[in-house]
């Protein structure tokens, strides 16, 4: 009986990554091993199994859920981009864990899996197997065992969304994934972080001063259509404006090796300092005291309402009062109302 590893030891046995790169197919012979300078992690909820394939399409079926299953490499852009960006979206998070039963494999790994024809092989003989040419590809599984949606190659969020409603729907029975894709596909975000000139360059040293400003540090990624509103919408209405003015604004693409210091101190990349801060969705705002303490956070964008009371709830102090946020807004929401101004969260 095999012995599965602790989640920690999974996860660096996983290490993805995405060849996706016209001439580099898969199976070009990997490199001698050695430790990975771009170590992509798994989500924390990707699912640890004896992979035994059998056994999880009939486990996730007993669940109501489909199983997907990644396959990937180290030092892969793709795979990176796939992790740091589809997958830090909340949307797409929540409708993978709510259908899906999410693991990963290896493309040069030696764990042993059992394939739905009951014949054992490595995660590498079963890629060599499964004709894995690009990383990532992901399979997707109906319950029966047959994959109705496999994907070769990264898919930006908003295709990759419109696959998740495509399996999770059973479309299959009715149309092909690429009838439904030119239904149903979003429009694509932008492919480029927004600009915007309250935005600190570079260097960016985030330790605070003695009667300085409190800090704001947002972590986004491309493609993202959140981020998109937050800059287009948010950032664009006078009173989010009046409210970020009273704080010094770093901005950091999530996983990015872009070198920092951080409110306490200490020099490290935008890279490490998001996954201590665990972020996990992107926009999130981490908001700082002017002592350079952790004060709040949003992990999601707000319409321009909550967004200008976000930045309003630090720089007035009002955590150290009033710990529930959405108390302090809807005070601060009847107190702008009896001054004869005009409120519509929703707006």
């Amino acid at each position: 009986m095999r012995i599965p590893k602790t989640l920690a030891a999974w996860t660096r046995a996983l290490l993805l990554a995405l060849c996706a790169v016209a001439g580099q197919p898969a199976f070009a012979q990997p490199a001698p091993a050695q430790p990975s300078p771009h170590a992509i992690d798994i989500p924390r909820w990707f699912t640890e199994s004896f992979l035994d394939f059998r056994e999880d399409v009939a486990d996730a079926a007993r669940a109501g859920k489909r199983l997907l299953v990644y396959i990937g490499q180290d030092g892969c852009p793709y795979c990176r981009k796939l992790m740091s960006v589809n997958f830090s979206q909340q949307i797409v998070v929540d409708k993978t864990r709510r259908h899906f039963v999410a693991t990963a494999l290896n493309l040069w790994g030696d764990r042993e899996t059992t394939w739905l024809d009951g014949r054992s092989r490595s995660e590498k003989e079963l890629a060599r197997f499964l004709d894995v040419q690009f990383t990532p590809t992901l399979l997707f599984f109906d319950e029966s065992g047959a994959i109705v949606a496999r994907l070769d190659g990264y898919y930006p969020p908003q295709r990759f969304e419109a696959v998740l409603d495509y399996v999770a729907g059973r479309h299959e029975r009715r149309e092909t994934l690429a009838t439904w894709l030119a239904r149903h596909a979003k429009e694509p975000a932008s492919p480029r972080l927004h600009d915007q000139p309250f935005l600190m360059g570079a260097p960016h040293d985030l330790r605070r001063v003695a009667g300085g400003k409190p800090l704001a540090v947002i972590f986004e990624t491309v493609d993202c259509a959140a981020c998109d509103e937050m800059h287009g919408e948010g950032f664009r209405r006078p009173e989010v404006l009046a409210q970020v003015g009273r704080f010094d604004v770093a901005r950091f693409m999530l996983a990015a090796p872009t070198p920092l210091v951080t409110p306490d101190g200490r020099s490290t990349t935008a890279d490490a300092w998001s996954r201590e801060l665990r972020i996990d969705y992107t926009p999130s705002i981490v908001f700082f005291d002017a002592s350079g303490r952790e004060v709040f956070r949003i992990a999601a964008y707000l319409r321009p309402f909550h967004l200008a009371g976000s930045f309003a709830y630090v720089a007035d102090r009002g955590y150290a009062t009033e710990p529930s946020f959405q108390r302090w807004l809807q005070a601060r929401a009847e107190h702008l109302r009896a001054r004869g101004e005009r409120v519509e969260m929703w707006e």
